[in-house]
C-alpha cells in the first residue's frame, strides 16, 4: 500500500513539474518573452547557429550540458599583440565535410584555459568571445579554440553559454528550425 501511495504522489509531482514546463515553453513563443532574461528558450541537442560577427552565418552544434565551456573547431591559431594586449588569429571551416567557407578571425583573447576533453587528455586553450544565434536568441559566449576534425560537430556548446536561458530537450534535434538547404548541402559535401 505504501508503494502505491509513494507512486501516486511521485507521479503527480510529476505531472504538476511537466505542466509547469509546459506553461512556461508556450509562454516563451506565445507572449514575445523569447529574448528576456527571465525565459528560457528550449533547444534540441543539436542545432543550427548563427555566429555573425566572425562572419560565420550556419554551423552545426551540438549542446552538451556535460561539458563546461564551449568549444569550435579552429586551426592555423596563431597568438599576436595588439596595441598591448593579446590577440589571437584563427581559421574555422564550418563545414563538416567540405573546405569552402573558411574565414579567418582575429579576436583579442580572454583567457587561456587549461581545459580536459571527453577523453580525459587535459590541453591549453585560448578563449574568446564570440556573438551566437541560437533558436533565434543571440548571446555572447566564451568559446574555446580546439581542431575538432576528429569530432562530429565543428561546435560544442556548454553548460556557461546554455546558462544564459536555454533548456535542452535531449530527445529533439533542430528546435530552432534547420539552416537553409544549400548550408545543409555544404555541410555534408555535396554541391549546392
Amino acid at each position: 500500500m505504501a508503494s502505491f501511495i509513494d507512486e501516486t504522489v511521485q507521479w503527480r509531482g510529476l505531472r504538476r513539474r511537466a505542466a509547469g514546463f509546459a506553461a512556461n515553453t508556450a509562454s516563451c513563443w506565445e507572449d514575445g518573452t523569447v529574448g528576456s532574461p527571465h525565459s528560457n528558450t528550449v533547444a534540441g541537442w543539436r542545432e543550427w547557429v548563427q555566429l555573425p560577427d566572425v562572419g560565420v552565418p550556419w554551423i552545426k552544434a551540438k549542446l552538451d550540458t556535460g561539458a563546461t565551456t564551449s568549444a569550435i573547431h579552429a586551426y592555423d591559431i596563431e597568438p599576436f599583440e595588439r596595441d598591448g594586449a593579446d590577440w589571437v588569429r584563427f581559421t574555422i571551416r564550418p563545414w563538416q565535410r567540405s573546405t569552402e567557407g573558411e574565414v579567418v578571425v582575429e579576436s583579442p583573447v580572454v583567457d587561456r584555459r587549461r581545459v580536459r576533453s571527453s577523453s580525459g587528455h587535459a590541453q591549453a586553450r585560448y578563449v574568446v568571445e564570440m556573438r551566437l544565434i541560437l533558436a533565434g536568441r543571440e548571446v555572447t559566449i566564451e568559446v574555446t579554440l580546439t581542431n575538432r576534425d576528429r569530432m562530429g560537430f565543428r561546435m560544442l556548446i556548454g553548460r556557461e553559454a546554455l546558462r544564459q536561458g536555454f533548456l535542452v530537450d535531449s530527445g529533439s534535434s533542430y528546435l530552432g528550425g534547420k539552416a537553409p538547404r544549400g548550408a545543409r548541402r555544404l555541410n555534408r559535401g555535396l554541391e549546392v
